[in-house]
């Protein structure tokens, strides 16, 4: 099963790296992941949220539903999986950023951007598919970058969708009105 899942991974990377690699995309998708290091872009967008007394539930939201995915990704799933870096099967391949020192499985950037795009989806509606789009971008500039496998992603995606769902869950039920 894994091999095969590895089959795949590794095609689609080919895929990407023959059909849409060039310069300006080159300069597009470094530009694109600095944006999700370390969820930075969402933890600002989160402070800015909490400091409007109209967001704050969302911000609160957003930053609760980034610090569960982070702990759960990052510290327990990483360090259990150990999976190596999608560049280090190939050797051929340049990366065009810093070699990323953690594990691959899952995408951290991807699982924050989607951890905080439920979030903002959720209460903000008519904005729900740019903030889709904008994680989606995130996802795909990892894979374009050569630092994960497309199975690292739909981790990442599958881990900040449920996490957020549950944070979203949690806090609508939650007796604390003191955020709205």
């Amino acid at each position: 099963m894994w091999e095969y899942i590895n089959l795949i991974d590794i095609s689609i990377l080919r895929f990407i790296r023959e059909y849409f690699s060039s310069p300006l995309m080159d300069s597009i998708m470094i530009f694109i992941t600095n944006l999700g290091n370390r969820g930075f872009i969402w933890i600002i967008i989160g402070i800015i949220l909490l400091i409007s007394k109209k967001y704050r539930k969302i911000g609160f939201t957003m930053l609760i539903a980034l610090a569960v995915t982070s702990l759960i990704g990052e510290v327990f799933i990483k360090n259990i999986i150990q999976r190596p870096r999608a560049f280090t099967t190939f050797p051929d391949i340049e990366i065009i950023i810093k070699a990323p020192l953690s594990y691959s499985f899952p995408s951290g950037h991807t699982a924050s951007s989607f951890a905080a795009a439920v979030v903002l989806g959720y209460y903000i509606k008519n904005w729900k598919y740019l903030f889709y789009f904008f994680a989606a971008l995130v996802a795909f500039s990892r894979l374009y970058l050569f630092v994960h496998y497309p199975s690292d992603i739909i981790g990442g995606i599958s881990l900040g969708v449920v996490c957020s769902l549950m944070t979203i869950k949690i806090i609508e039920n939650s007796k604390c009105k003191k955020l709205s």
